[in-house]
């Protein structure tokens, strides 16, 4: 990673895609102490594609043969022939037609990512389909695999600043219906967990950047546009994209049951008003903020992650150098905003 933590830009769609899915020495070594093939169910989402070719550049890297297959229904065009160019292979499937379990691909390991976030709101019913149904035939399919399921930290709730974030042993408060479909998927797991003994780990992402999507981005395209930054949720917790992926991988080493429970984001506690004074620099365009910052928001302490898997390789200070110049030069976007300032729960 070294060459890619002293760029000042990111050319290109394929140089980023190179940079997030490069993995970590301690991701080789994760995956050369692994045994069996890997699925990915739900690799069609923003971060599942280069989750799955790190998968297997690590595995290569490691010098073990395994095939990475990621489930997905494949409604982006082009992306099976992408995943395929890197080495992953494919199996579509939409994962609520429960006759289509019997053609899944059997793997000793699973990394569950599938799930609905944006467009729950008034689409109730699909989001708990999505998010609380499926991991019960999920985990009954996949009964004999470790398993990695990503979750949210909109669990728990919003946590005062001043305490430094939500803590895996503290009380959860989802806060409207996608967080609270986003627990019943962690309890139906757990279930399954406890009464199958399934080793598992349950993954509370925060929001995972890259240069296409995440907070960062929406903060320095609302600079670049002139319009008012929002201050009613006044600090986040984030994470490089590759970091997340990285430890996700690494955690199919740790799998326990009942799971074991890490919140997935960098150690630092972003203020949205100081990023976005950052990026205005940055840019050299004024700024203007909206209200004034809460004293709690969504944000989480994640020293349990770093004990077990170390610090994000990628800084604070390379994301948002990486993220200024692609926003500046018009870089390519998924154009699904995070909506990080909805306090309300409302996607």
């Amino acid at each position: 990673m070294a060459i890619s933590r002293n760029r000042n830009s990111i050319p290109d769609v394929a140089a980023l895609e190179d940079v997030l899915s490069e993995p970590t020495p301690e991701t080789i070594d994760a995956m050369g102490s692994l045994a069996g093939d890997l699925v990915v169910l739900g690799v069609g989402g923003k971060m599942g594609p280069t989750l799955a070719r790190m998968a297997k550049r690590a595995s290569e890297m490691a010098g073990v043969s395994r095939r990475v297959i990621g489930v997905s229904r494949f409604s982006t065009p082009n992306l099976q022939e992408k995943l395929h160019s890197w080495g992953v292979e494919t199996h579509a499937c939409d994962l609520l037609d429960l006759k289509s379990y019997a053609q899944l691909p059997d793997a000793p390991n699973m990394v569950y990512m599938a799930g609905m976030k944006f467009g729950s709101t008034g689409q109730q019913s699909l989001t708990w389909a999505m998010n609380s149904f499926l991991p019960g035939p999920v985990s009954q399919r996949y009964r004999d695999s470790r398993i990695a399921v990503f979750s949210t930290g909109n669990v728990y709730g919003l946590s005062p600043v001043t305490l430094g974030g939500s803590r895996e042993q503290d009380p959860l408060h989802p806060v409207g219906e996608y967080a609270l479909s986003c627990l019943g998927r962690e309890r139906i797991f757990e279930h399954f967990s406890r009464t199958e003994n399934i080793k598992m780990s349950i993954l509370r992402l925060y929001y995972s950047t890259e240069l296409r999507y995440g907070v960062l981005m929406d903060l320095a395209q609302l600079v670049l546009s002139g319009k008012p930054v929002p201050l009613g949720m006044g600090h986040f917790s984030a994470i490089w994209q590759a970091d997340a992926a990285a430890m996700s991988l690494q955690s199919l080493g740790h799998v326990a049951t009942p799971p074991l429970v890490l919140n997935i984001a960098g150690p630092e506690l972003f203020s949205v008003r100081r990023v976005a004074e950052e990026f205005a620099e940055r840019m050299e365009k004024p700024v203007s903020f909206l209200g004034v910052e809460s004293g709690d928001a969504l944000v989480c302490n994640s020293q349990k992650a770093m004990q077990l898997f170390g610090y994000p390789r990628v800084s604070v200070a390379q994301m948002m150098t990486w993220t200024a110049d692609w926003a500046v030069r018009g870089g390519e976007s998924l154009a699904k905003p995070t909506h990080f300032e909805n306090r309300a729960g409302d996607f």
